[in-house]
């Protein structure tokens, strides 16, 4: 039977699947395309954390930090859920391969959204509105663009899975309700069945993008709150999304999404603050640095060991090493460069074998 292949975090497989025809697809394209997909999740959360981290007011109910916390929450639901869709029909996880983990600065994975180059750093207007490129639908309501996005390519393994149906078994499935905490559709669910896959991609789709209709998440943790590609543009525009009475058209124009205080990250260079010159880092940030690439690479092997023989009952040393990456990451935004000192460090997120 196949199996998932190790795949290139740098191709641009993802536009090549997506200029295949539906018919043509095998049982290797779908494996292939779901490890894409959980490539594409696991990119998405580096970036916003990152961000996330930077705000020095730790209440979690302050409106932008909530926001941003919300939406990590949102992407490692989506990521259980598309492991789960591959574990289900035979493939296995890949995660702890140097050509699967995120790359940063560069583009993200498979081609997707191309010329998009995604970087580390503390949250700014500017980095905001990277997230919500990222996160851009293929017909926004606010305004049009185009592209490959992440809902097409979506829409894309939802078309195909049904002539694969007959693969699902139910095997290496994880389950972890988050539902109660951060909205209706973020439980990780085991996929048994058809109906269990694609209603995981609608979730996954809409929860990111919105519906046709409206802006709005339909899986919310609280009433009102947006999809993500809005709640992003929303902090980069700095304004709140509103509906035109006399169009009924959505724009940004309503009232003021101030920014709070952050710690001044500036952007992570390619391969690490090594690479920075007049910053490569003393002794004392060399070992924090390290720290936090240990616990970010300790994670994505218990993540990878869970969707293995592990079960769920291996995501919980994965969600503690998330916090202490967070205490890490919060130390490295502390200590200035020395190049420049209006700015600090930040994480470096590279995997350690």
């Amino acid at each position: 039977m196949a199996t998932t292949g190790i795949l290139d975090y740098e191709s641009d497989a993802i536009v090549q699947l997506m200029t295949m025809a539906e018919e043509d697809w095998t049982e290797q394209e779908l494996k292939d395309a779901l490890q894409r997909a959980i490539m594409l999740e696991l990119s998405t959360i580096p970036p916003y954390a990152t961000a996330l981290w930077s705000i020095t007011n730790p209440d979690n109910s302050q409106p932008v930090r909530h926001t941003i916390r919300e939406i990590v929450f949102d992407e490692m639901s989506h990521f259980g859920l598309v492991c789960n869709m591959l574990t289900t029909i035979g493939g296995t996880v890949v995660l702890t391969d140097p050509l699967t983990v995120p790359k940063y600065p560069g583009q993200l994975p498979g081609g997707v959204n191309p010329g998009l180059e995604v970087f580390l750093s503390g949250l700014s207007r500017e980095s905001a509105g990277l997230f919500s490129d990222i996160e851009k639908p293929e017909h926004p309501l606010a305004f049009a663009v185009d592209g490959n996005t992440i809902g097409a390519f979506y829409q894309r393994i939802a078309n195909v899975f049904p002539t694969f149906a007959h693969l699902i078994t139910g095997q290496h499935q994880v389950e972890f309700p988050l539902s109660s905490s951060h909205g209706a559709g973020n439980d990780i669910v085991a996929m048994n069945t058809l109906d269990d896959v694609l209603n995981a991609i609608h979730v996954i789709q809409t929860q990111g993008e919105g519906t046709d209709v409206s802006p709005e998440n339909p899986f919310p943790g609280a009433p009102g709150e947006l999809a993500h590609y809005y709640a992003f543009k929303e902090i980069a525009v700095g304004k709140k999304l509103v509906r035109n009475d006399q169009t009924g058209q959505f724009e940004f124009t309503g009232p003021d999404v101030p920014l709070p205080d952050t710690s001044p990250v500036a952007r992570v260079p390619q391969g690490g603050w090594l690479n920075s010159p007049g910053n490569q880092p003393d002794h004392a940030t060399s070992e924090l640095l390290h720290t936090f690439n240990q616990q970010y690479s300790d994670m994505l092997r218990s993540l990878e060991d869970a969707w293995g023989a592990g079960g769920s009952d291996s995501l919980f040393p994965a969600i503690g090493m998330m916090g202490s990456m967070r205490r890490t990451a919060q130390q490295i935004n502390g200590i200035k460069l020395p190049a420049d000192p209006r700015f600090t460090y930040g994480p470096e997120w590279l995997f350690l074998q």
